[in-house]
């Protein structure tokens, strides 16, 4: 017997985040015999990260499938999959490996709904662990998220603590459409929180405030959201009230609370680790200025990767940013 045929309602447990992956999963496919999980070492191994640990001997081979080694191959039949009843959720081992199902993604997943009027969607959850931190070598430190947040047709979600990662894959699971749920793996284990046991959901295209302010409004997502937080409760006792937006789903981007949080603050600071050009913070800045002029104090600040390829050992924290770099960006922004 499983131990999630013992739990009742109003249970919790103290999990990381990628436990959080794994019992976001199980609980989607209990509740649904059309979602099954696919990729690289994600069945007997249970996936590099163990996001998928178990899962196989619960479910089965049908349902927790070990691939070839072939992104666009893996993607690819997740979408023949997907049109015809199935709800797939295809895994890359990491994000720099996602660049071969790109076409699959962009000019067939995207595509489904519009190319064929209606008639046929396409509800896939493609998962990718991403970015920095963990001295993982070329290619397995990427953070592309724009990449796909300019393209219409999917749903970009990048969670940043437990709670709100079951709860966003559930809703990117029974969302109709394309969803590419990238996991901060720089925190899959980093810290717990309590996140019960049955299966909720969180809404996506929903902003969280993650810490409410009246002078700076810093806009983060993912990994940013702890050393941002760090940051703004640092400058606390500078007399620098930061309010900490965790957008959580990037597309489509909560607008809405962007403007509101800016409209009260009139200073604004975007926090990713994606390089500056052609980063999300560009996007965001673009918003405020179309949207929010009148209500403007100070230039948008952007506090970012950098434009170089994602350095080795050596250079990574400097690449990254943390909480010191961060509250430099908001303190500029604040004395402006």
């Amino acid at each position: 017997m499983s131990t999630q045929d013992t739990k009742t309602a109003g249970d919790t447990q103290n999990l990381t985040l990628v436990q959080a992956v794994r019992d976001g999963l199980y609980g989607e496919m209990e509740r649904d015999d059309s979602v099954l999980v696919m990729g690289e070492d994600v069945g007997k191994n249970g996936g590099v990260f163990r996001a998928t640990q178990g899962l196989y001997d619960e479910f089965g081979e049908e349902r927790v499938v070990d691939t070839p080694l072939a992104e666009a191959g893996i993607v690819g039949t997740a979408v023949g999959m997907a049109a015809y009843g199935m709800r797939p959720v295809p895994e890359m081992q990491f994000m720099g490996f996602i660049y071969p199902a790109f076409d699959q993604i962009i000019s067939h997943a995207a595509r489904m709904r519009t190319r064929s009027r209606g008639r046929y969607t396409c509800p896939m959850v493609v998962r990718a662990p991403y970015g920095g931190g963990i001295r993982a070598p070329e290619h397995h430190s990427e953070s592309k998220e724009t990449f796909f947040v300019h393209e219409p047709g999917l749903k970009v979600v990048i969670p940043s603590t437990p709670y709100d990662t079951k709860g966003l894959l559930a809703s990117a699971i029974r969302d109709p459409d394309p969803v590419v749920f990238l996991e901060p793996k720089l925190i899959y284990r980093a810290f717990r929180e309590e996140v019960p046991d049955e299966t909720y959901t969180v809404p996506l295209g929903e902003a969280a405030v993650r810490r409410e302010g009246a002078d700076v409004s810093v806009y983060t997502w993912g990994a940013m959201t702890r050393p941002t937080m760090e940051a703004a409760e640092a400058l606390a006792d500078e007399g620098i009230d930061c309010e900490v937006v965790d957008l959580r789903t990037l597309s489509p981007m909560d607008t809405e609370t962007v403007l509101e949080s800016f409209k009260k603050t009139g200073r604004a600071v975007v926090v990713h680790e994606a390089p500056k050009t052609g980063g999300l913070a560009g996007e965001i800045t673009a918003t405020i200025q179309e949207e929010a002029l009148l209500y403007q104090e100070a230039p948008v600040n952007r506090v970012t990767g950098f434009d170089v390829p994602f350095p080795l050992y050596a250079l990574e924290d400097y690449y990254l940013p943390e909480a010191a770099r961060i509250a430099d960006g908001i303190r500029e922004t604040a004395e402006f």
